[in-house]
């Protein structure tokens, strides 16, 4: 029996643009540790046979120093992905302008880094809005990989304040970082996106658990493994026969910190599971990879995405827009 196709993506936040989420001034020299991460992410790919999407940011892209590096992604096979170019996850509260620039900046810079131009994306730190949509349709996107149907956003948010010491504007300007209640009666299966001027847009959700909608990315099953890795087994397990049962199909979302222990990323203390070695990361990411291809064929983001097209009228349509009402003029027809 031939197993569904299962998406696997990596959002190459550098450190950078953690300090810079999180209000630290240093983050303006760009420090980056790419240099350990990559060639151990590449490797461990190699090893395990998988081909994935790396999400790269156009800033990373736009330095010289990091060239080098990123031209590895695709001489390895992998895909690449659009993941904006500064890497503001109030990416939402951008004018349609701005969100214009900021998508065209980012796929120009990436395509001159790595030889590839980027056919999807996905915001930071899942933002999202219907005027991004409409750019992505218009640019001529394949697909978008941004929403995140969970309740627990506004959550990790309150974490994330607690952690920090920024400032009143600064967390206003953060008011919308991880989304909101709503945000987990968004649906977990991919649909379409469809535009106010009538474009269509394949939106590829972050997988979460069915019914409950709680997080089922790495980051989430390595914080659950930190206390108990019986509890996070049972989790994994459930969630991917959850997902494979309800055909809810499977996007499941990687980070840098998920692979690199407190000695290859200082400065990221505030991180959940940054306590934890390196050696321990990996082992919880063999686990995960091993549970789901039990049940899913294991495949890149773009490759996912055409599997998608290739049953597109199947798809359910969603606006991103509500249409106005219509007006009937007084004393006509009911």
């Amino acid at each position: 029996m031939t197993k569904p196709a299962a998406a696997l993506s990596l959002d190459l936040d550098n450190r950078w643009s953690y300090l810079k989420t999180h209000g630290d001034p240093e983050w303006e020299s760009f420090p980056s540790y790419f240099d350990r991460l990559l060639p151990l992410v590449l490797d461990l790919l190699d090893e395990l046979r998988l081909k994935i999407t790396f999400f790269v940011v156009g800033q990373d892209a736009a330095l010289e120093k990091n060239k080098s590096a990123l031209r590895e992604i695709p001489a390895r096979g992998h895909d690449i992905g659009n993941h904006s170019f500064r890497h503001e996850p109030w990416l939402s509260a951008y004018s349609p302008g701005d969100i214009l620039r900021e998508v065209r900046d980012a796929a120009r810079a990436i395509a001159d880094a790595t030889g590839r131009t980027p056919s999807g994306f996905r915001g930071p730190g899942f933002s999202w809005s219907p005027a991004l949509v409409e750019v992505l349709a218009d640019e001529g996107y394949l697909y978008d990989a941004t929403t995140l149907p969970t309740f627990l956003g506004p959550l990790g948010r309150l974490y994330y304040f607690a952690k920090s010491g920024l400032s009143g504007e600064d967390r206003k300007r953060r008011k919308d970082l991880y989304g909101n209640l709503r945000d987990g009666f968004r649906p977990l299966r991919p649909y379409l996106w469809q535009t106010p001027s009538r474009k269509r847009l394949l939106e590829i959700p972050v997988t979460t658990l069915p019914l409950l909608k709680t997080p089922f990315h790495l980051s989430y099953l390595i914080y659950i493994g930190r206390y108990s890795p019986e509890l996070m087994d049972a989790y994994l397990r459930t969630a991917v026969r959850l997902c494979r049962f309800a055909g809810a199909g499977l996007s499941f979302l990687l980070h840098p910190l998920d692979f690199l222990g407190p000695e290859d990323a200082p400065g990221l203390s505030f991180f959940p599971g940054m306590d934890l070695p390196r050696e321990r990361k990996l082992g919880f990411f063999r686990q995960a990879i091993a549970t789901i291809a039990r049940d899913f064929d294991i495949v890149d983001m773009a490759t996912y995405a055409r599997t998608l097209g290739a049953r597109r009228g199947r798809l359910t349509v969603r606006e991103t827009a509500p249409r106005p009402p219509v007006r009937r003029p007084r004393g006509g027809p009911a």
